[in-house]
């Protein structure tokens, strides 16, 4: 059985022994870890009984974060300029480039020891990811040679969406939620997202969640684990 060490965090197994037929991995938003979005599981798990489920800690610790990491650094993120001004959410956005490419082969390698370890088939694992988890899920997803089955983002944004339609290689569907109070990713970030996800022929589903600031509620995780059922139950 292949080896997962690529990162390091909580993982919930089918019950019973059963073996897994479908791989979920969490990924968690700056400041986080992976206990974090690991208390989701048991919801799903409910609609994808035979499902394994990792939420691994992103690869840096956030100095004075006690217990948090990120995938990349956020220096100079202002969300009320963004909000303010549209222009500045895909500069924004398109800076984060440069620290999405490391964690990205590191997540890439994280999730072939996964596939290797089930023994399954990249048709049959969804990357769910919060905030700038769900950044990483855009990014790493669409650039894998064979197609993931798909991708579940909370409260997120697509990064580098200029590069995109260069650099794609396969078309996962996606389904995106976002609270329209969201104060952190402005709400605007999705339809931006779901723009050019569209127009490089990616089927994109969204839900727009009234007053909900940063978070998950629970008609979001309801939405998100009938796609998923959908998807690769």
């Amino acid at each position: 059985m292949a080896t997962i060490d690529a990162l390091k965090g909580p993982s919930l197994m089918p019950a019973g022994g059963k073996p897994a037929t479908s791989v979920v991995i969490f990924l968690h938003g700056y400041g986080s870890n992976g206990d974090d979005l690991m208390g989701l599981a048991p919801f799903f798990s409910h609609m994808l009984p035979t499902t394994a489920f990792y939420s691994p800690n992103a690869p840096q610790m956030i100095e004075g974060y006690w217990g948090g990491y990120q995938w990349f650094g956020l220096a100079g993120y202002d969300p009320d300029s963004m909000t303010r001004d549209p222009k500045r959410l895909a500069e924004t956005f398109k800076a984060m480039r440069p620290g999405i490419l490391p964690a990205a082969a590191i997540l890439n390698t994280f999730i072939d020891q996964v596939l290797a370890h089930h023994g399954i088939g990249a048709d049959k694992l969804a990357l769910l990811g919060f905030s700038q988890g769900t950044m990483m899920s855009l990014h790493v997803g669409p650039r894998r040679e064979k197609q993931i089955g798909a991708i579940l983002g909370y409260s997120g944004a697509l990064t580098g969406a200029d590069f995109l339609a260069a650099e794609i290689k396969s078309r996962p569907p996606v389904a995106l939620v976002h609270g329209d109070a969201d104060p952190v990713v402005p709400f605007g970030a999705m339809a931006e997202a779901e723009k050019t996800l569209t127009s490089v022929g990616i089927k994109c589903e969204t839900l727009r969640v009234p007053g909900l600031q940063h978070g998950i509620a629970e008609d979001g995780m309801q939405f998100g684990a009938t796609f998923l059922k959908r998807t690769i139950g």
